[in-house]
């Protein structure tokens, strides 16, 4: 590491004021930080002395997310093999894994490759540094997409994102809505087919040739196209695994609660706001329990959590620091809405089957409100104690 500190401190005069490369500077900065820490601190204001900063927080959401990522490149070839029939190779957990490997880090590549290229350029035009935030969206991209999706489409809705979602705003750390989100939603709306129904869940399926007996539908699909609980073909402990059709990175529980494990103990992700999502996807389960109107209205409220993106969203992207609520009852009533209005959505409304996306991007656009009257309701309580002392 050395040699390496040594090399980059002679190329440095080259891309500073003044320099043959200072037009660079920006790029050079993003690349030093993020292999050094930072040998300068802020000369004047109030600020936080701490050997943690921006790119360490990110990397470590990074490293939470290795576990979603690994499993669902081995159930993207789970899938394909048992949608073809192959048992052999469904059996190989490494002919599963390195088959959705070589599938996904495709994905992976256009969507890091594309938003960096966006947050490089625009740094350079505003002679800012860059910011550090893309090193997680770059992963959550992809993470909530479908194997089939095609690159030029997940370029795009990466583009819309970066540009729109957060450059528009002032860059990380302003943006209102989570970027990836924002990507899902747009491709979800822009382009309908190719990130819905039965097919694109399951590499393969598009071009045809499955079993007739395979079914690449998601279990929330099914129920939402009226098919009993009881009826659907996969089980609990399929949810609770991961090993069922769905977005690639969003299958499992394990492995998310194995993410969320280090969030919590880094102190990256807040706890209020996670516990909150489930109690309140819970606890509007158990109330269309009580209602039971229909048969998706009898699915036990402890399944609402196993399905879908719900855990993935209430781990990575509810959790948010930049569009969740910042006080701390704000981030309890923050979550507890996520949760409930997922599984609301999810259940009244067919037409969106998932819920998660749009109950996280509602209360993104909700959440300063949240922080403004918990904090009026403090200032209240305190003028309130002030004039019962006087």
């Amino acid at each position: 590491m050395k040699a390496l500190r040594n090399f980059v401190d002679k190329i440095k005069p080259a891309f500073s004021k003044g320099g043959k490369f200072s037009a660079l500077g920006s790029t050079f900065e993003g690349f030093e930080t993020f292999l050094f820490v930072p040998n300068t601190v802020t000369k004047k204001g109030s600020h936080i002395r701490d050997c943690v900063d921006l790119k360490r927080v990110m990397i470590v959401v990074v490293l939470a997310l290795l576990p979603a990522a690994i499993f669902g490149m081995y159930n993207v070839g789970l899938q394909h093999f048992r949608a073809f029939g192959d048992l052999a190779a469904a059996d190989s957990i490494w002919q599963c894994f390195w088959f959705g490997f070589w599938k996904v880090l495709p994905i992976i590549v256009v969507s890091y490759v594309t938003g960096l290229a966006i947050e490089f350029a625009m740094a350079q035009i505003r002679g800012e540094e860059i910011n550090e935030g893309f090193l997680v969206s770059g992963m959550l991209i992809p993470l909530v997409m479908p194997v089939d999706i095609p690159l030029w489409i997940v370029a795009l809705g990466t583009a819309f994102a970066v540009v729109i979602g957060k450059e528009a705003f002032g860059g990380t750390g302003m943006n209102v809505f989570n970027p990836a989100i924002l990507a899902r939603a747009f491709i979800f709306f822009a382009y309908t087919s190719q990130i819905s129904g039965d097919q694109v869940w399951v590499e393969g399926l598009v071009k045809g040739g499955a079993l007739d007996t395979f079914s690449g539908a998601t279990p929330l699909t099914q129920l939402a196209d009226g098919l009993a609980p009881a009826a659907l073909q996969s089980t609990p402990m399929d949810w609770f695994i991961g090993t069922i059709p769905g977005s690639i990175g969003e299958t499992s529980f394990v492995a998310i609660m194995i993410g969320a494990a280090l969030l919590l103990v880094t102190g990256v992700a807040s706890w209020r706001t996670m516990l909150s999502v489930f109690a309140g996807g819970y606890l509007m389960g158990l109330l269309f329990n009580l209602i039971g109107a229909n048969d998706y209205m009898l699915l036990p409220a402890h399944h609402h959590l196993l399905l879908g993106g719900f855990a993935f969203g209430a781990v990575f992207m509810a959790t948010d620091p930049v569009t969740s609520a910042q006080t701390n009852c704000g981030k309890i009533i923050y979550g507890l809405m996520i949760g409930a209005l997922a599984v609301l959505i999810r259940v009244i409304n067919p037409g969106y089957p998932e819920g998660m996306m749009l109950a996280i991007l509602f209360m993104n656009g909700v959440a300063p409100l949240i922080d403004h009257y918990v904090v009026e309701a403090n200032i209240r309580r305190r003028n309130n104690r002030v004039k019962l002392v006087k």
